[in-house]
Parts: structure tokens; C-alpha cells; sequence
């Protein structure tokens, strides 16, 4: 009987819409919205009233909506501090973008722009005509388009110029990318017969002389940028294998997957082969990434031989791969960062992280082991460590950047405590990401820029974060 009593004292959801912290979700999310999200707490507290409980106050009724559809507003690609130690992280969105290519991108979004639109003659233009000269200024290619990924560029550009034939390929060289995607399985759904030539560690020039017959359409070469092999190798270099392309009159197509446009060895970072020594050693075709090693947003170029580029863009797959007006003005914005070398690490974020000192980051792990010690409230040891960062996104895969960080020990080597602060990091309004090894969550702090941002949303870490030791 009081539960019956109780439960006559909900208010209903006309009042419920009434009351001020309603009147004013509705100016956010509509009636319809706030109404049915108030039905939804409603249910919920029927239930735990006929189980014993109190009816909340109408104020809450009304909090406990908003909050549900605050939540459900939110995106869910939600901003986050990434202390992985992977600057170019696949599954954290990749390369930051350059301030320059924010504003080109916003500006492209506010306004109408000529994307296929010739201003000078008053007719249709070429949306590749926004990046072709200046692809074509920073590599040293005849001409130069752009499709939405690299596995895309590799696609289109195995379709448009051997659909029907035979590619031939090093079996070293048949690398498997993020997602399981194979290049086997790409070539395939390209149209084209692969030929493997060569085994897993060693491939000889030979190899490929032998491959080569009349039904064969080019000769692929992958940058295996995600792996290495070591010991007793073999492999052709570009240019002897772009000689030998040239010797049978095929087109050597060179997939440099990560790519980059500036020579690494400025920032400190092991050599990985620039677009233009590609095209330097002869590759008739180079494909590469966009949001990767050159720092912008998702893209696959394909950059060459001018005849070898009409015939991939006569290829009406093409269209179906192509790019927004967005992501051509913030790749464009990206490109000309690289007309000025010597400024590039102030200005691309890719560069800029992957280019500081280790010992600038170990000062700011000092500065914040005191604070993150407050956050986790002593129920974790924790200390400025020495450690290593990945470039990541398959680049220089062996090579580490030395870094440093924090590491959060839970004293009892409890792994549960590690996975439930893990969480409670995940839970925060700005997430934090980091890394389990060797008994600690490390925070490697190699991308962490926004410090004061940091330590305000590290305040708001529960005091349950660590959970107990028992």
C-alpha cells in the first residue's frame, strides 16, 4: 500500500515539462526530445519506487533527463589526450591537423567555393587543379591526383592501368594494413592477377626478369612501412627495379603506403624514402598516404607520369573515390607548410610532436608526477620514467623516439586496480588514453601540449579510481 502511495506522488510528464530546468532543455533539444527522455526517467522510477524507494524531487526528475540527453548528444568522436606514446595512432584518428589547415577546412565548410569552377574562364573546372601544382612543385612528378585513402590511390591506380593482367610483386612485399586488409586481397578486388616473385626474405632481380611475359601489365613495388624483415635479405632497390621495368616497357608502380614529403633525418628520426627520391628513381606511379608522415587529413595520392594520370582519371572509379571540398582545402593548406622546410615543426602538429626533446617532455613529467599522484589519491606509486614513442600508422615500425612519462604502479601488482584506473581515465569529460606495461598504466607524454587542460581534467578523476587492493 505505501508503494501504491508513493508511486501517486510522481509528477506527471505535462508538469514535469512545466517546471524551469524543462522549459529550458526544450530550447535546446525540442519538446518532443525532452518529453520522451522524461518518460524514460519516469519508468526508471516507478520501478525503484515499487522496490522501496523515494520519489526523487521534481528538480531531479528534470536533471536526471537533461543529463540522459545531454549524453546522448554528445559525439562520440569525443576529443581525448593521447598518451600512448603513438604520435600517428590509426585508431585515435591519425595526423592532428596544421592551424593553417583548420581554417582552410572551416572556411571551405562556411562558404560556397569554386571547387569545379574555372573563375578566369567563367566555365567547369577540375577540383585536382586546387593541388596539382603544388604536388607537382613538391615531388618532382609530371602530374598528380588525389582520392580518399591510400588504399583507394593503390586501387584505382592497379585498375586504370592492368585490369585483366598480371602484377608483379615481391612476396616480402605482400603486406597486411590496419583492419586486416591485405594487399593480396586489394589487388584482387583491382582486377588484376598477382604475381609473386621471390620468397619472404629474399627477392632478386632475376626474379622478376623471369615473371615478366606478354600478359604482364606493370611491376608493383610496396614500401613495407609497417614491418621489417631482418637477416639473411634480399630485395630490389627502386631504382634497379624500375630499370628492369623500363627494359620490358612496363610501368613500375611504387606504393610508399606512410609517404612523407621532407627528409626525416632534420627532425632527428631514421630516413624514411621522401615522395620525390620515388619519383627520382625512376617510379613511373607513386602512391602514398595524406594522414600520415605528411601531416594531413585522410587522402591517397597518386603522383607521375602525365599519360599514366589521364588514364587513371578517365577511370570512372575515380569518381567514386574522390574527395570533398573540405579535405581539398585542408590538404592544400598542409602542402604549402612544406614551401617552408625550416618552419615546418612550428607549424604541423605531426612534425612538431615527433621533433621534441626528450628532455623537455621529462621536465613536464616532473612537473605533473605530483599532481597525477593527488589525482589517483596515493593508491598508485608514481614515477618519472624514460620511454620510448612510436611514430606509428605503419611508419619506421623498429624505430623508437625517446620520450618520457609517467608511470602508475599499483602497489599490491594488482592488474585489476590497473584496468579499473585504465577506465576511470577512459570515463573522464576529456579521456585519457595511455598504456599498460610492465605493471603500469605509462602515460607517455610526448603529445600531451594542452598541460592546463590536463591537470583540470585530471581534478575530476573519481576517488575511486584506482578501486582498493584488497
Amino acid at each position: 500500500m505505501d508503494a501504491n502511495i508513493r508511486l501517486r506522488d510522481i509528477p506527471s510528464v505535462d508538469e514535469l515539462l512545466r517546471s524551469a530546468a524543462a522549459v529550458e532543455a526544450i530550447e535546446c533539444f525540442g519538446r518532443p526530445a525532452v518529453a520522451e527522455a522524461l518518460r524514460r526517467v519516469l519508468t526508471t522510477i516507478r520501478n525503484a519506487v515499487r522496490d522501496g524507494a523515494e520519489v526523487p524531487s521534481l528538480e531531479a526528475i528534470a536533471i536526471a533527463a537533461i543529463a540522459a540527453l545531454e549524453a546522448n548528444d554528445r559525439s562520440s568522436l569525443r576529443p581525448l589526450f593521447n598518451l600512448t606514446g603513438t604520435v600517428l595512432h590509426t585508431n585515435l584518428g591519425r595526423a592532428l591537423l596544421a592551424e593553417a589547415a583548420i581554417d582552410a577546412a572551416t572556411e571551405a565548410m562556411r562558404e560556397a567555393v569554386a571547387l569545379e569552377f574555372d573563375l578566369e574562364s567563367g566555365k567547369r573546372g577540375e577540383r585536382d587543379d586546387h593541388l596539382r601544382a603544388l604536388i607537382v612543385e613538391l615531388t618532382g612528378a609530371e602530374d598528380a591526383t588525389v582520392v580518399n585513402n591510400n588504399a583507394a590511390a593503390v586501387m584505382l591506380t592497379l585498375n586504370s592501368l592492368s585490369a585483366g593482367r598480371q602484377a608483379i610483386v615481391s612476396r616480402g612485399e605482400l603486406i597486411e594494413i590496419g583492419g586486416a586488409f591485405r594487399m593480396p586481397d586489394i589487388m584482387l578486388r583491382s582486377g588484376v592477377r598477382l604475381v609473386e616473385v621471390g620468397t619472404t626474405n629474399r627477392t632478386h632481380a632475376r626474379d622478376y626478369r623471369d615473371a615478366i611475359g606478354p600478359d604482364t601489365g606493370l611491376i608493383l613495388k610496396v614500401h613495407t612501412s609497417n614491418y621489417r624483415i631482418e637477416g639473411f635479405t634480399k630485395e630490389v632497390g627502386a631504382r634497379e627495379l624500375a630499370a628492369i621495368a623500363h627494359e620490358h616497357g612496363l610501368p613500375l608502380v611504387n606504393d610508399l603506403g606512410s609517404g612523407t614529403l621532407t627528409d626525416l633525418d632534420r627532425f632527428g628520426l631514421a630516413h624514411e624514402p621522401t615522395v620525390a627520391e620515388a619519383i627520382a628513381d625512376g617510379a613511373d606511379i607513386v602512391t602514398f598516404s595524406g594522414d600520415k608522415l605528411l601531416g594531413g587529413p585522410q587522402a591517397g595520392f597518386i603522383v607521375g607520369r602525365g599519360d599514366l594520370l589521364d588514364r587513371i582519371n578517365r577511370n570512372p572509379m575515380k569518381r567514386a573515390l574522390r574527395v570533398d571540398k573540405i579535405r581539398l582545402a585542408a590538404l592544400a593548406a598542409t602542402l604549402r607548410l612544406y614551401r617552408d622546410p625550416d618552419r615546418l615543426s612550428e607549424r604541423l602538429p605531426t612534425m612538431r610532436l615527433l621533433a621534441r626533446p626528450q628532455a623537455d617532455i621529462r621536465r613536464q613529467a616532473e612537473q605533473l608526477a605530483s599532481v597525477v599522484e593527488r589525482a589517483v589519491d596515493g593508491a598508485f606509486d608514481v614515477s618519472v620514467i624514460d620511454c620510448g614513442s612510436q611514430i606509428g600508422s605503419g611508419a619506421l615500425p623498429l624505430a623508437t623516439v625517446p620520450s618520457a612519462g609517467l608511470a602508475l604502479a599499483p602497489p599490491s601488482g594488482s592488474g585489476r586496480m590497473l584496468a579499473e584506473l585504465a577506465a576511470a581515465l577512459r570515463s573522464l569529460p576529456m579521456p585519457v588514453i595511455g598504456r599498460i606495461e610492465h605493471g603500469s598504466l605509462v602515460l607517455d607524454l610526448r603529445c600531451l601540449e594542452d598541460e592546463e587542460g590536463f591537470i583540470a581534467n585530471l581534478a575530476r578523476l573519481g576517488p575511486s579510481a584506482g578501486g582498493s587492493s584488497s
